[in-house]
């Protein structure tokens, strides 16, 4: 069983689009998506430093259509779909419950809310890896601190103000590394309140199908069979954790047998190296990837 993987914010760096524009099409269809993205993808994907392109407004557009875009270029039809954080809306779109230019218009939404937000309170995020998970969510609760993705394989993602996770770091759980994310706040937990709002009133306009394929959601790893129903988790899950150790968990039980993560890959297929023992994947990095995820397609 194949299930593609599209992977959240965090997951850019600075030209990692550079080698795709090489392969037929794909700059033409980055640049018409740029219109609905209201972001040239070309320009960030290219020649924009690290601090531009950490920018929400910028990642979040950014990372669903280089994801789309990649998707395209392998032409693999897969049994099941899943994204993390922003990645769940490259995943709808392949599975035909939103249109491409749909899903990167709300995700605009998204990211541009979702930087407001953020303006409003210096807010951040941290890895944590390792630990005993219990020991590690009981610091988070003591810190007043969101488990803002709950990763499996040992990860786990605090989000909260400045302040909480300078006390975390100086207070760190036993046998624990943290790990400050590149990200402009607090995502996946109540400070992304007001972008909930603004999403939900962009998503009132549109009509989504139900998925063609099995499609996975953060909120509890479950698939989820109506259109409607992913479309307001999509929305609800602004403000709420990733569930992301629950939808490899789903992955497990549907026997998945490979797992191949689309651009800009890595982060996800290295929670799988741990949490998926056995599963075989590849991350799409640059083009030279597309040859050996159609090989273990094979």
């Amino acid at each position: 069983m194949l299930v593609l993987v599209a992977p959240g914010q965090g997951a850019q760096s600075p030209g990692f689009l550079t080698p795709w524009l090489e392969l037929p099409g794909l700059a033409d269809r980055l640049a018409a998506w740029s219109d609905v993205a209201g972001i040239d993808l070309i320009a960030y994907g290219t020649t924009a430093g690290e601090d531009e392109i950490k920018d929400t407004a910028v990642a979040q557009p950014l990372l669903v259509a280089t994801a789309l875009a990649s998707a395209e270029a392998l032409g693999a039809s897969p049994d099941l779909l899943a994204g993390h954080s922003v990645g769940e809306f490259a995943a709808a779109a392949l599975a035909g419950v939103l249109s491409a230019e749909q899903a990167l218009d709300l995700v605009r939404v998204r990211a541009q809310a979702m930087a407001k937000a953020a303006a409003v309170t210096e807010t951040g995020m941290t890895a944590i890896l390792g630990g005993v998970k219990e020991e590690v969510l009981a610091a988070l609760q003591e810190h007043g601190l969101t488990p803002a993705n709950i990763n499996g394989a040992g990860q786990i993602v605090a989000g909260g103000t400045l302040e909480q996770l300078a006390a975390l770091k100086e207070q760190a759980p036993a046998r624990a590394r943290l790990i400050p994310l590149k990200v402009a706040g607090a995502f996946h937990t109540s400070h992304m309140a007001s972008a909930v709002t603004a999403m939900r009133e962009n998503a009132a306009a549109i009509t989504p199908a139900d998925p063609r394929v099995k499609l996975l959601s953060n909120a509890d790893g479950q698939v989820v069979a109506g259109g409607a129903d992913f479309v307001e988790r999509l929305i609800n899950q602004v403000s709420n954790p990733v569930r992301w150790d629950s939808c490899m968990a789903t992955m497990t039980e549907l026997g998945v047998t490979t797992l191949i993560e689309l651009l800009p890959g890595g982060t996800l297929t290295g929670l799988a190296k741990r949490g998926m023992r056995g599963v075989q994947n590849v991350a799409l990095k640059t083009p030279d990837d597309l040859d050996a995820a159609r090989e273990l397609i094979k």
